[in-house]
């Protein structure tokens, strides 16, 4: 097995390829392929027994040529300044391929969020935003939720933001719950924006959506609505979704004969995308090993959890149906799976396409702040589909002109127009 690259170092190895391919300016594609700005430091918290535990937290800004930084800010275990710093360039590249004024940026904390009290996580959010507030805001750096993290820990950010400020200010952060600036549809748009560009790859590839069968890999938010899209939208049948269990340590997958019902699994699901194994099998649905997801007979597999787990060792389980990938979660799929796609003549939808429902929801909760204005639930979602839908058809239109893999479309789509944002402000001149 050959040795697995971290996050960004896969994103770093995506980014080169295509740097190549455009001939892209040596000078330009070093200062691309390293974050701007990085942010690391300590939070302390008082817990709830009287300790005092102190954690560590990033923000790594990486490109704001075409406006404010944006991306979620993860809670998780295994968090590294590296997944960060991969996460943040890939936010970069979502912006653009979507067309949207803003650039990329992550952040996180090294922390398991399930194990901590209410009072505990309101306490590590306002630590986080007592570090950052300087350096994050409506026209620097918005922040949002991201695995681990919710509306209400968003909630708990704007608030600290707006105290640290001296003002309320709502478009501090975005994912924020109802209410207090947020949007209607944001719930929602992650998973169905997947769905919007599914249903546009299948137009191309000539395919009746509702004969198609899919695998998802993940039950948080993005693969919820996703398997509901699909299902609902679409008119399609998901055989299965897998998920990691927090209390047993390890994932399992859950399919049923008829097809998963997702609107039932959404009534057995914990916050942190842990299904009730007893109560899922009290409904007929069969257990299985984690990975088996990836050799169920099905024509679309979308991986919707975390990244690099499609790899060298997991592809040799695929399907020899599949024809569709689409990529829910950022960096699943790592480059030797890549080249297992393309040799199989697999369709893929690349993550910073496929997800970018979540940033564009996101952007359109900014601009309801901004003018104080909010829009029916109905609007935000046909706006979405319209945003998915071109953003699509661009790169599916670089992919046909260019003759080239979809990702690498992707990638040239949206690191020319972060290029010629840097062009047009006089970053490249050697004056900025």
């Amino acid at each position: 097995m050959s040795e697995q690259l971290n996050a960004f170092e896969m994103a770093q190895k995506q980014f080169d390829a295509v740097a190549k391919q455009l001939n892209l300016d040596p000078g330009i594609a070093e200062t691309l392929r390293w974050p701007m700005r990085e942010f690391s430091f300590r939070i302390p918290v008082r817990m709830d027994d009287g300790s005092l535990r102190v954690f560590q937290g990033f923000r790594v800004q990486h490109n704001d040529a075409r406006g404010p930084n944006k991306g979620g800010i993860r809670f998780a275990a295994d968090e590294t300044l590296d997944t960060v710093r991969a996460l943040s360039m890939w936010m970069t590249w979502k912006c653009a391929v979507a067309d949207i004024p803003l650039g990329g940026s992550k952040g996180g904390i090294i922390v398991d969020p399930s194990a901590l009290s209410t009072t505990e996580k309101e306490s590590l959010c306002r630590g986080w935003v007592q570090n950052m507030w300087r350096n994050i805001g409506p026209r620097q750096d918005v922040p949002a939720p991201d695995v681990g993290t919710n509306p209400q820990m968003m909630g708990w950010m704007m608030d600290e933001y707006s105290k640290q400020v001296g003002q309320f200010t709502p478009g501090v952060v975005t994912g924020k719950p109802l209410g207090s600036g947020g949007s209607l549809g944001r719930t929602e748009a992650t998973g169905y924006g997947v769905i919007y560009t599914v249903r546009e790859a299948m137009k191309h590839l000539k395919l009746d959506s509702t004969k198609m069968v899919a695998a998802i890999q993940g039950f948080g938010n993005v693969a919820q609505y996703a398997a509901i899209g699909f299902v609902e939208i679409l008119g399609g049948k998901v055989a299965c979704v897998s998920c990691y269990d927090r209390h047993e340590k390890k994932a399992f997958t859950y399919s049923h004969k008829d097809g998963i019902d997702p609107r039932f699994l959404l009534t057995i699901v914990d916050p942190y995308g842990t299904i009730d194994k007893a109560k899922a099998q009290e409904a007929g649905y069969v257990v299985e090993d984690g990975d088996a997801w990836l050799g169920k007979d099905v024509d679309v597999l979308i991986p919707a959890a975390k990244e690099g787990q499609v790899n060298a060792e997991t592809i040799k389980k695929i399907s020899k149906r599949v024809k569709l990938v689409a990529e829910g979660a950022n960096g699943p799929t790592t480059p030797e799976a890549d080249e297992f796609f393309k040799k199989n003549n697999i369709f893929v939808i690349p993550d910073f396409l496929c997800n970018a429902g979540g940033v564009t929801c996101s952007y359109f909760e900014s601009v309801q702040n901004d003018m104080n204005f909010y829009w029916p639930k109905e609007e935000v979602l046909q706006k979405l589909d319209q945003k998915m839908t071109v953003a699509f058809h661009g790169v599916l239109d670089m992919a046909l002109e260019k003759k080239v893999y979809m990702r690498d479309a992707a990638y040239m789509v949206a690191i020319s127009r972060v290029v010629k944002a840097m062009e047009l402000r006089g970053w490249l001149t050697g004056e900025a």
